[in-house]
């Protein structure tokens, strides 16, 4: 019985908060550096919420998980999130 809870109800928001942490972490970012330029927040903005919907997509897909599309959609707004993360990394490089 345990283990079919945890499977069922817990399994499904763990594998929603890894990207959800890493979008709270690019929203930290841009709060902390309003004063940089609007390339750079757009970026940011953008990373956030590319990483938002994968976390709701994997939440879906481990409640569903018969959804191919929920796993592509999972997978590719993931990898947008992390290209937008170095993205935004490289032009703080360039621009600070």
């Amino acid at each position: 019985m345990g283990d079919e809870y945890e499977k069922r109800y817990v399994e499904p928001i763990v594998n929603a908060s890894r990207p959800g942490t890493l979008a709270g972490l690019s929203l930290t970012i841009l709060r902390i550096s309003s004063e940089d330029p609007m390339i750079l927040r757009i970026i940011l903005t953008f990373g956030a919420i590319m990483f938002l919907l994968s976390s709701f997509l994997i939440f879906f897909y481990s409640v569903y998980p018969t959804r191919r599309v929920l796993w592509t959609g999972t997978a590719i707004t993931f990898l947008m999130g992390l290209f937008l993360s170095i993205l935004s990394s490289i032009t703080m490089l360039i621009i600070i």
